[in-house]
């Protein structure tokens, strides 16, 4: 891919001013791209330079004016430096002391070599193999113990170190509690959450690389850019990474960049450094960082350290990554896959294509084939018959419905003129005398089965009846109330009597005579009713 010798550019930021002045803004892209030439890819000088009080004067040579006695001062060999030195130590310390300390940059092979440290110092430490195999586990990175051993200059490395003999563990350091304490309040207030972080740009235009312009990591970002994805535009922002207030200075490029992302063009921040104690890293375990890296419009990618090293500025990051190399990685588009993909791609539109264009020849052919194309006079013979045959059918099909909506008209008048109100009342009328016929019949047949039953229940009564009884010479004897007189005990002296008999009837009243004829009168009920009268025949009581 080409690539213009401008694709990297180089930004730092002047730290004694606030103000978004300070800030460089590279020059504007061509609209043309020129030919990608390895030759030319270098990083130019710096668009501003970074002012920093604490970067040592340049060293120069000796002034003509040195006294002349600074030439008969002795003359030393290294190795003869090195001996005054260990012999310094030797003397001047006692031959063991014990030191407490965090444990720093542990590294395990043979021998056991560590740093200690605390907030103002560092000694480098060398526990042997006879020692370490005594001592048990290794302390890890943080831990805080008690050395003891002896001090010495290794003069062939030029290292003044402690040579430990014993290690005891005191404690957890002040920088891993440090870490962890803002780890467990970064981590409740949401900001390790992988819901609030962002996907990465697929195909970044321009990515701001924050890092020192000194360090390693900065050239391996521009190598992996160069080899990945030339067509993508670096902006090298310079900052300190590490040392007493660099977290500030880390904190303000992140927000002033993530401000000028539009001016800039910048699509992604890479925030990167290479290995080191965790001193050294200390500056991206701030809170500042971790703020800034949290509020940043744009994504982030962090790699800060080896692979082994952890920060809170990679865990707040919308990426991390172990190595300067796979950071780039990450935002660098893999130009041969590119290649590769846009050739399968090529490939699969031509297969396409011939198979589409195959397609429609085919097609073309097939239709050239068809015999309404080959001969166009038979499509229409066909095309009239079956015109024909519609007419025909339609022509039918509208007789066979007129003549089947006549006779339904027809039917529905013979309904109609039998529904009229003049055959419908004389239909009534009808009904009603052939009505009045039978019920007349009727009426005049049950008043005679009537009367016949009348007649019979009458003979019947006649025939059972107690006048009969009395036609053949019995009567009947009734108290004035109408109970029946059977003896003598059923009527009491005084008592008017009536004997009933078969031409007339007899009053009678009851004489004296002994017993108590009121005791003897019968509580049964009258043969004419309770408040009946006896029947007379006539009106004088005779019959």
């Amino acid at each position: 891919m080409p690539v213009a010798p401008e694709r990297v550019r180089w930004l730092a930021f002047d730290r004694h001013h606030g103000d978004d002045r300070a800030m460089a803004r590279p020059s504007k892209r061509r609209s043309a791209r020129e030919p990608f030439d390895p030759a030319k890819m270098r990083v130019s000088a710096p668009l501003f330079e970074q002012q920093d009080d604490a970067r040592p004067a340049p060293i120069t040579g000796p002034s003509a004016d040195a006294p002349a006695a600074s030439q008969r001062e002795r003359r030393l060999t290294v190795r003869q430096l090195a001996e005054l030195i260990n012999g310094a130590l030797r003397d001047g310390l006692p031959a063991r002391v014990a030191v407490v300390g965090e444990v720093s940059g542990m590294t395990q092979r043979t021998h056991w070599w560590f740093r200690l440290k605390d907030a103002g110092a560092v000694v480098e430490c060398v526990m042997f193999a006879s020692r370490a195999r005594r001592a048990g586990a290794a302390p890890r990175d943080g831990d805080e113990v008690l050395a003891v051993g002896r001090v010495e200059h290794y003069a062939k490395q030029g290292r003044t170190q402690l040579y430990v003999d014993r290690l005891e563990p005191v404690g957890a350091g002040a920088l891993d509690q440090k870490f962890r304490a803002l780890c467990e309040e970064l981590r409740g207030l949401g900001f390790f959450d992988p819901e609030r972080k962002r996907p990465l740009p697929a195909f970044p235009r321009r990515v701001a690389v924050i890092t020192s312009r000194t360090g390693a990591a900065v050239h391996d970002v521009i190598d992996t850019f160069r080899r990945r994805a030339p067509f993508v535009e670096l902006l090298i922002v310079d900052t300190r990474v590490q040392g007493v207030g660099a977290e500030r200075d880390i904190a303000a490029v992140i927000e002033r960049v993530g401000r000028q992302r539009g001016a800039l063009g910048v699509d992604a921040i890479l925030l990167t450094r290479g290995g080191g104690s965790i001193e050294d890293l200390w500056a991206f375990n701030e809170r500042a960082v971790a703020d800034a890296v949290l509020r940043a419009p744009i994504p982030i990618v962090a790699a800060i350290g080896h692979e082994s090293d952890t920060t809170i500025a990679e865990l707040v990051a919308d990426a991390r990554a172990a190595t300067p190399t796979q950071a780039a990685v990450l935002l660098a588009p893999d130009r041969e896959a590119l290649a590769q993909q846009t050739q399968h791609l090529s490939d699969r539109l031509g297969l396409a294509m011939a198979r589409g264009l195959a397609q429609r020849r085919d097609r073309v052919e097939a239709l050239g084939n068809r015999p309404a194309l080959r001969d166009p006079r038979r499509l229409i013979t066909e095309r009239r018959a079956r015109l024909a045959g519609a007419r025909a059918s339609l022509t039918a099909s509208l007789t066979g419905r007129v003549h089947r909506d006549r006779a339904r008209v027809d039917r529905l008048l013979a309904r109609l003129a039998r529904g009229r109100p003049e055959a419908v009342l004389a239909d009534r009328r009808a009904r009603l005398r052939e009505g009045g016929r039978r019920l007349r019949w009727a009426g005049s047949r049950l008043v005679e089965r009537r009367r016949d039953r009348l007649d019979a229940l009458g003979r019947a009564l006649r025939a059972t009846g107690p006048l009969n009884v009395l036609r053949r010479g019995y009567t009947v004897t009734v108290r004035a109330d109408g109970r029946l007189v059977r003896g003598p005990a059923d009527a009491a002296t005084g008592d008017l009597l009536t004997t009933i008999g078969a031409d007339g009837r007899l009053f009678s009243t009851v004489g004296d005579f002994t017993g108590d004829a009121e005791a003897r009168r019968p509580e049964g009920p009258s043969l004419f009713g309770e408040d009946a009268e006896p029947p007379l025949d006539g009106a004088d009581g005779r019959g």
